[in-house]
């Protein structure tokens, strides 16, 4: 259990912030740049201090305005990966995994697994400044591990990396999801990176938590989408891969309201997957259509519609027990005459969807 109910005050910036979570997953932090998500981690690892309030994991207060308690950072039994990765120039690879490193400690993987994890074997002589960005952060990452801690906090690590490096790092961070046994702490504005890590989001904006809750809850609801995307907002599916079709290079997924196709992906059948459908992705018609290209066809009902912004109309649909939504003009609203609790067919492209394994 991770719960965080703290309240503090600097210059012109109020912070007002309470969430729980009980996965031993991923809770990302999310929002806008300056919406307080570092001050949160930050507060958590002891580096800030709040007004007022509680912070505590797995059953270890470490601060409680009231009680008087407020662990030192030293004592706070955490792992915190920076933007940069922050290694000691000065040291191989090696040196800076083990440095701070805890031994013996139940559940945390060892120096040979943790290299094993990350990829890191071809690096391990090699100084800082011979590694690319991504192979640091992987290295920063390692080095956070191997002090055992009870949490991992990492403040936005793929900021400062650009497009090819992101997409290098972001498999090994799933494995950490899959594989550890520690709550991990995920600070990022970047909901792809939200959508490929995390079970738990927490929305952050303007210093207040607004919502916190199941990535897949969180981006189903309407009312969020100016937090949870915006312009490129979209609800996430928990689908388990059903089969590959290797002729034409497609996966088929599974989920509660059908089938559906998307570009090839790199696992198992039966593993798992997350895939995020945008709201501009989705068209909608009254009967099934033929003699279309799109491979996805899906019945679904109109659960809700969302109040018109300019020419365009979001309206929410539940497919079997999952969410969806469509972004529509208020003109294609007004001649299909939609309305709550009416039948559709919502037709989405299958290169239109991103995927990412998960547990």
């Amino acid at each position: 259990m991770i719960s965080v109910d703290i309240q503090l005050k600097r210059d012109d910036f109020k912070l007002e912030a309470r969430f729980e979570s009980v996965s031993n997953g991923v809770t990302a932090l999310f929002g806008r740049s300056g919406s307080g998500k570092s001050t949160i981690v930050n507060a958590i690892a002891g580096l800030v201090r709040p007004d007022q309030g509680r912070i505590s994991v797995a059953g270890h207060t470490l601060f409680d305005g009231a009680a008087g308690i407020d662990r030192p950072v030293a004592e706070r039994g955490l792992g915190y990966v920076f933007q940069e990765g922050r290694l000691f120039p000065h040291m191989s690879v090696k040196r800076n995994l083990v440095y701070g490193r805890r031994s013996g400690v139940k559940g945390h993987p060892r120096l040979e697994e943790t290299v094993a994890l990350l990829g890191l074997e071809p690096l391990l002589a090699r100084k800082p400044s011979a590694l690319s960005g991504g192979e640091r952060q992987r290295v920063a990452i390692g080095r956070a591990l191997l002090a055992a801690p009870r949490i991992l906090l990492m403040d936005e690590p793929l900021a400062s990396l650009d497009g090819p490096r992101r997409s290098e790092i972001l498999p090994y961070l799933a494995d950490l999801r899959r594989n550890l046994d520690i709550p991990i702490i995920y600070v990022s504005h970047q909901m792809d990176e939200i959508i490929q890590l995390a079970d738990t989001m927490v929305l952050v904006e303007a210093g207040t938590v607004v919502a916190s809750g199941p990535v897949e809850d969180l981006t189903s609801r309407l009312d969020l989408a100016p937090l949870t995307g915006g312009r490129d907002a979209g609800a996430a599916l928990s689908c388990v891969i059903a089969e590959h079709d290797t002729r034409f290079g497609l996966t088929r997924l599974s989920f509660s309201g059908g089938s559906l196709w998307v570009a090839a992906l790199d696992r198992r059948v039966g593993e798992h997957v997350r895939v995020r459908i945008g709201a501009r992705d989705i068209a909608l018609a009254l009967a099934p259509p033929t003699g279309i290209s799109m491979l996805n066809v899906i019945e679904a009902r109109v659960h809700e519609i969302g109040k018109p912004e300019g020419a365009q109309v979001d309206i929410g649909l539940r497919a079997g027990e999952d969410a969806l939504w469509a972004r529509l003009t208020r003109r294609s609203v007004s001649e299909l005459g939609l309305r709550p609790d009416m039948k559709v067919h919502a037709l989405i492209k299958a290169v239109s969807i991103a995927g990412a394994a998960r547990n």
